[in-house]
């Protein structure tokens, strides 16, 4: 198998730097087009690649691309899950080279959706292919790509709800996370869940002249402004009541385990040119993005913003907040514990609306099972070295409900880095991690068919 990914190495990159170019950016609807035509790609590489079926799902918004092979029924089947959507790219400007627009530099492939997760999705196509072509596929195999992961997956569960006999399968597979470093393997065994709302804070029923108004009027900015900040206390605990009512804490000797991953608080902060951590008192920097639940404001804005001055008293505020829950919080249980909490802290003056956007719930991969052991020997083999258990900070919404839905465990097995800059400008992807996972996925396959 390595000498067919050697022989045709420059094919799969110049195919994925095809990829790249289509700016399929699910949350702006002017990019509805290139969504499909993103689809309609990967329908076609599936297709070459070997799949006997591939097919493009209509869905009240975006397609999902669906594609299988199935050998031997007899033999297990692994579902395959990614997503062809990517992030916006703005602020455009912050690029060194235009996002779509791929540039291969210092062994990195530059362009948005290059790790998350075009690349890691192409993997698996390339990895399919290379199976198919040197007869060395050891399981059925079945593909489900979705191009709305990045605005919250809303008609993915309705997909799957309604195509259960379709995507019947015995593991999902999925490659949208992160290893520690190179030389480090590293596999995810946790994803926190997520709450996403927007805020909208009124007070006046127009913008006023803040020279006539102000000082007499609520000024929405302020009040947001201080009802935001105080929603952690001088620990960076979460003040909202029954927050953490839930939450499971970690055994001392699972967080002693914990603190065996290879970090460098140092590193971690040259990486992102700040001086100081900060979070929750009492837990680590690896505790706080992984295992401890939080709340940020991730956009606000209000009033004049445009060059020059308008001295204006806004009628209305906006921000929007993300909430990262651990097992075994509900999304919906700390949305509704947010909506109540905001407004019996609004002031006089102002009156607080709460829009939940989209969530998921925090998930948790046992690493005793065939599935985990599978994905283990993989990697420890093709890396040279015995991956290390870790807990992502991300959510990926949909794991939760495959196993609700499906009855079916999920193994994140990753193959991008921390330092990608995923969601950011200049977000990157090593062609070492693009190969390497080209190089792994079909040791899942084989390690696994031998579990069963």
């Amino acid at each position: 198998m390595n000498q067919y990914i050697n022989e045709n190495k420059d094919r799969f990159l110049s195919e994925l730097l095809d990829l790249l170019r289509i700016p399929s950016v699910s949350a702006d609807s002017k990019f509805a087009g290139d969504v499909r035509k993103a689809a309609e790609f990967i329908c076609q590489k599936l297709s070459d690649a070997g799949a006997d079926l591939a097919e493009i799902c209509e869905t009240a918004g975006h397609p999902i691309v669906f594609g299988q092979k199935i050998i031997d029924p007899a033999l297990p089947t692994v579902l395959v899950y990614g997503h062809y959507d990517v992030q916006p790219a703005d602020p455009y400007e912050l690029w060194d080279s235009p996002p779509f627009e791929p540039v291969v530099k210092d062994e990195k492939i530059f362009a948005r959706g290059a790790c998350d997760d075009k690349g890691q999705v192409y993997m698996h196509i390339k990895a399919f292919e290379t199976m198919v072509a040197t007869n060395s596929l050891s399981c059925n195999v079945k593909f489900m790509i979705e191009g709305e992961e990045e605005v919250g997956s809303d008609n993915l569960g309705i997909f799957v709800s309604a195509n259960k006999e379709k995507l019947a399968a015995d593991v999902v597979l999925i490659s949208d996370t992160a290893i520690i470093a190179n030389d480090i393997p590293s596999i995810d065994v946790g994803l926190r869940g997520l709450s996403y709302l927007e805020v909208e804070v009124t007070a006046a029923n127009r913008d006023l002249h803040s020279g006539v108004y102000g000082g007499a009027v609520a000024n929405p900015i302020n009040v947001l402004s201080k009802m935001i900040a105080s929603l952690h206390d001088e620990d960076n605990r979460i003040t909202i009541p029954n927050f953490y009512a839930d939450v499971v804490e970690l055994t001392p000797e699972e967080r002693a385990a914990m603190a065996l991953t290879p970090f460098s608080l140092d590193a971690y902060k040259e990486d992102l040119g700040i001086d100081e951590v900060v979070g929750e008192k009492g837990y680590t920097t690896l505790e706080r993005a992984s295992i401890r639940p939080t709340l940020d404001a991730n956009g606000i804005w209000g009033g004049y913003i445009g060059e020059g001055a308008k001295t204006v008293l806004p009628s209305k505020a906006f921000a929007k907040i993300s909430m990262r829950l651990v097992p075994n919080q509900k999304s919906e249980v700390i949305t509704d514990l947010f909506t109540k909490h905001l407004q019996a802290i609004a002031p006089a003056g102002v009156t607080v609306k709460v829009r939940p956007h989209h969530g998921g719930e925090p998930y948790v991969t046992p690493i005793d099972s065939k599935e985990y052991r599978a994905a283990e020997r993989a990697m420890e083999e093709a890396f040279g070295k015995k991956p290390v258990p870790t807990r992502g900070g991300g959510s990926i919404p949909i794991v939760a409900l495959f196993e609700k839905e499906l009855g079916l465990k999920t193994i994140l097995m990753g193959f991008g880095l921390d330092s990608d800059a995923i969601h950011s400008p200049n977000e990157h992807y090593g062609l070492f991690n693009f190969y390497k996972g080209i190089e792994t996925i079909p040791l899942f396959f084989k390690y696994y068919s031998e579990t069963n």
